[in-house]
């Protein structure tokens, strides 16, 4: 299956993604391949030859042959509290050793706490999975939720959960004064267009910690065109006014921007198909400034503007690499 032909739900935020801070916490056994491996990018890989003491290895969460009643089930703390759309549950390499069934159900919790005797509310019904597969069902409940237990029946592997919808963030306990990251994917910002990402995702760019290599970023192919610019467009967790900006390039060397110009667009409304069609007015924030290879470069003084704006948009000149981008202001109303 290739990503158009995907649910338009897994454009979304993967909420219960490890490297968002996702967390599998509990599960009823792992015997053959550990529960965090669910939480892992991609879909999982598959080497013919590599075995443990315990069996085979795989790239998944895999428990061993149930011989007693019941089913195996594994509690995903997600990242952030969030309203799902959508989830896969990835069978991708489990053949012969995936469950046929699975369902997932949810809670609201503020810890961990006592999590096993939590009230969970199913959010998924029993549902057929099928081999070495991506397995999507839309999630109908809106409500929010910060745990989920997905239970397999009555055992095997699973590869991947990805959990995808929208982070939960209680703005209204958020002091006025308080600085944030409005660009934090963990806030509720989202990359939601670009031109060009040929070698790594731009939903990167936003997310916790620095790039662990030079895959870990928002990187464009080369281009030839003269006076080329690279852009893309991140929806900011609240609308807000900016008054420091980390542009990070780490691991990229040979192949960083030359500069970079960040600009600012206040939308007063949901609508953002419009958004780069030529007649949307920018204002700039940062103006166009030269980068270095691998650095962290953080610019204050630089800011032109202190509107407050709900999507920005950075420029990189020509092409290149960027680690992260962080941008951190106070909301406005």
């Amino acid at each position: 299956m290739t990503t158009t032909d995907q649910p338009a739900f897994t454009k979304l935020t993967d909420l219960a993604a490890e490297r968002l801070g996702g967390k599998a916490i509990l599960c009823s056994d792992d015997f053959f391949a550990e529960k965090e491996n669910l939480l892992k990018q991609g879909r999982g890989i598959f080497i013919p030859d590599k075995y443990t003491d315990r069996g085979k290895w795989m790239d998944g969460w895999e428990s061993r042959r149930k011989r007693t009643p019941g089913h195996d089930w594994c509690i995903i703390q997600l990242a952030t509290s969030g309203r799902l759309h959508g989830v896969d549950i990835d069978t991708n390499h489990f053949l012969g050793n995936h469950p046929p069934f699975a369902s997932i159900e949810a809670c609201n919790l503020s810890s961990n706490d006592d999590v096993e005797n939590a009230a969970w509310k199913e959010i998924l019904p029993k549902s057929p999975l099928q081999p070495g597969s991506q397995n999507f069902y839309e999630i109908v409940d809106k409500n929010i939720y910060t745990h989920l237990r997905l239970n397999i029946y009555p055992d095997g592997g699973v590869a991947r959960l990805k959990v995808y919808g929208e982070v939960f963030k209680d703005w209204s306990a958020v002091d006025k004064n308080e600085v944030v990251d409005l660009a934090a994917a963990v806030n509720g910002a989202k990359s939601i267009l670009c031109n060009d990402m040929f070698f790594s995702h731009m939903d990167n760019l936003i997310m916790p910690g620095r790039g662990v290599n030079m895959g870990d970023g928002w990187e464009t192919k080369r281009n030839r065109t003269p006076n080329n610019r690279d852009w893309v467009i991140v929806r900011l967790a609240h609308k807000g006014v900016i008054e420091k900006i980390l542009i990070d390039t780490a691991h990229f060397k040979g192949n960083y921007p030359d500069s970079c110009l960040l600009e600012g667009y206040n939308l007063s409304s949901n609508d953002e198909r419009n958004i780069n069609n030529g007649e949307v007015e920018w204002t700039t924030i940062l103006p166009q400034t030269k980068l270095q290879a691998d650095h962290e470069h953080y610019f204050e003084k630089e800011i032109l503007s202190k509107d407050a704006f709900t999507h920005v948009r950075l420029s990189i000149f020509p092409d290149g690499g960027v680690s992260r981008m962080r941008l951190w202001g106070k909301i406005k109303e």
